[in-house]
């Protein structure tokens, strides 16, 4: 597969281009290769997905931080269906469903099919979730259901709008297709726009007995559990995309999505960098000083670990494979300990005795404070 031109060099603006540069910039080279203008010609249309692309991203304000971030890498945290949460997709779709839609917010619909009638088969909209994860669950992973109030296909009417053995009548305004044309003359040419009708709303029919259970919308919200399953490794502010579990479509269109942002709470002792763990642990002094076996607390179990004689404070050890599985890779991350040597506050009289005694032969004195004998001083 051919790797992506950056955003930047797609519209032909700077990293420090202002919206409306972006807006102008997408504006002057759409014209070039937009499908109504050049019916057929696949380069072109390829051309202008990738600006469609690239001006989807930049023109709004957390995509482009995100992209100036993290790049193309950016949209690695979108989840397919039935497979694996962070493998492909786009976590910035759904913003427009087609080159017209995209098109016709910045022209304003006049190059033929700028205004979409509402009888053409549109996507449901996207839904998003915030979901709150312990600290355990986000690193091992778990199953979840997930509440959602959303918009279904109307089960009375199945989605017509009319009440059940009526039908609705086509418009006779638009006969049928929703839109209403206009021809324009302007100094570059003659330019044909269109607009929903007003007399249908643009759907292109006229519902004269509306069905009871959803008013004539066709639609009716209800509430629906989705069962999620949240892979071991996700972070903090990652996102999965549950497709097709958003809203219904429009007109046969298919399902929007469900996006599911994750927030993990912090853990009592254990902190996270990436796919590791980081860990602060005291042990005695007498273990730093010569040597010993010590329990070290893991997201899993307690294990053995044995620290070498002369460990000074703030040493850092590294136990391989105890920190936080890789999302989509197999292994794990590594637990450093970060060890503080505990010096104990009151000694008993002869702990004190031995200690003197050390410091003579290692060559110390002792130096008084405040009327008793204190720190050992070289």
């Amino acid at each position: 597969m051919a790797e992506k031109r950056d955003y930047y060099q797609t519209l032909g603006v700077s990293k420090s281009a202002s919206d409306e540069d972006i807006k102008s910039a997408f504006r002057k080279k759409a014209k070039t290769c937009h499908p109504d203008l050049h019916a057929g010609d696949k380069d072109k249309e390829a051309q202008f997905k990738e600006l469609n692309e690239a001006y989807e991203v930049l023109s709004d304000a957390d995509k482009r931080a995100k992209y100036d971030q993290f790049g193309h890498d950016a949209f690695d945290y979108a989840a397919g269906a039935g497979g694996n949460p962070f493998a492909g997709g786009n976590p910035f779709s759904g913003g427009f469903h087609d080159f017209t839609d995209i098109f016709g917010s910045i022209f304003g619909g006049g190059f033929g099919g700028g205004a979409q009638s509402r009888n053409t088969p549109m996507a449901g909209e996207d839904l998003r979730y915030n979901l709150t994860l312990s600290f355990e669950d986000a690193a091992f992973g778990v199953k979840r259901e997930i509440p959602v109030t959303r918009e279904e296909i109307c089960e009375t009417c199945t989605g017509t709008g009319a009440k059940p053995g009526t039908q609705p009548t086509r418009c006779a305004v638009c006969g049928g297709t929703g839109q209403v044309h206009r021809q324009q003359n302007t100094i570059l040419g003659s330019f044909s726009s269109a607009r929903p009708c007003q007399s249908c709303g643009g759907t292109g029919k006229i519902i004269g007995d509306p069905c009871e259970s959803c008013r004539s919308a066709g639609r009716v919200k209800k509430s629906a559990r989705i069962s999620v399953n949240i892979p071991a490794g996700i972070d903090d502010g990652q996102t999965l995309n549950m497709r097709g579990e958003g809203e219904a479509g429009y007109k046969g269109g298919p399902r929007g999505n469900l996006y599911i942002t994750v927030h993990v709470r912090a853990h009592k002792i254990f902190s996270r960098r990436g796919f590791d763990l980081l860990l602060d642990l005291r042990i005695p002094y007498t273990v730093a000083a010569l040597g010993g076996e010590i329990i070290v607390p893991t997201l899993r179990e307690q294990v053995k670990y044995n620290v070498p004689a002369g460990t000074q404070n703030g040493t850092t050890f590294r136990l391989r494979d105890q920190g936080i599985q890789r999302l989509s890779a197999s292994g794990k991350g590594d637990l450093f300990v970060s060890v503080t040597v505990d010096v104990p506050k009151k000694l008993s009289p002869e702990q004190r005795s031995l200690l003197e005694q050390y410091a003579r032969i290692a060559g110390e004195t002792i130096t008084a404070t405040t009327g008793k004998k204190g720190l050992f001083k070289k």
